[in-house]
């Protein structure tokens, strides 16, 4: 048995421009981040976690940096990385590259999971590289509750794999920043069982 909470970073100002990011661009939480990072630890402070595991970009570790300073050991891994959007990272949004993500978009949907950006990766070689650290996080059978913060598109396909989902139905995956994904391992299977929830996020706005 183990529970994994997943949760996707906290806002960035190129997430609030809507900017691209990908694996290639390593930004900091903008103050709403910080703000975001801070109601999910209000929410979640007393799960006792063994273990927390972050990609190798820093806002997730700053997603959660209030969890490692209470002494929870953390490891980065790299495979948890958001898929690489190559040429297109660091780009604000234009009428050509709207076109252009839409169209690959489209690809995914119909299964054509080798289709990237140039410089950028495929949900195929996405998902070889989140099977390495799935394998890392699940042969430690005495970490029974871990806390994983990565990104959006890659926690997509992340779930697709824990429950088996094709790639291509990756977008039956709602998020928005520091949402959460729980998911219980029962030696068998992987099981959601808290669906994209942001009512961390809520609450501290009904007490302004």
């Amino acid at each position: 048995m183990k529970t994994l909470y997943i949760v996707r970073h906290g806002q960035t100002e190129f997430n609030k421009l809507g900017i691209i990011q990908g694996r290639g661009v390593n930004t900091d939480l903008n103050d709403e981040g910080r703000k975001q990072a801070c109601q999910f630890f209000e929410a979640y402070k007393t799960v006792p976690f063994d273990k927390i595991y972050i990609s190798a970009l820093k806002r997730t570790q700053q997603s959660i940096q209030p969890f490692i300073d209470l002494g929870i050991p953390f490891e980065k891994l790299s495979g948890l990385d958001e898929l690489a959007w190559g040429v297109h990272e660091g780009q604000a949004p234009t009428t050509d590259n709207k076109a252009a993500f839409l169209q690959i978009m489209r690809d995914w949907l119909d299964g054509k999971l080798d289709s990237k950006f140039e410089g950028g990766e495929s949900p195929l070689e996405v998902e070889k590289r989140q099977r390495e650290a799935l394998e890392v996080i699940m042969s430690h059978p005495e970490e029974k509750t871990v806390l994983i913060c990565m990104h959006g598109r890659a926690m997509r396909l992340l779930l697709c794999i824990l429950t088996g989902k094709p790639l291509s139905e990756m977008d039956t995956f709602p998020h928005q920043n520091l949402v959460l994904y729980k998911v219980i391992y029962n030696g068998e299977k992987f099981e959601i069982i808290d669906f994209n929830n942001a009512e961390h996020l809520k609450h501290s706005e009904e007490q302004k």
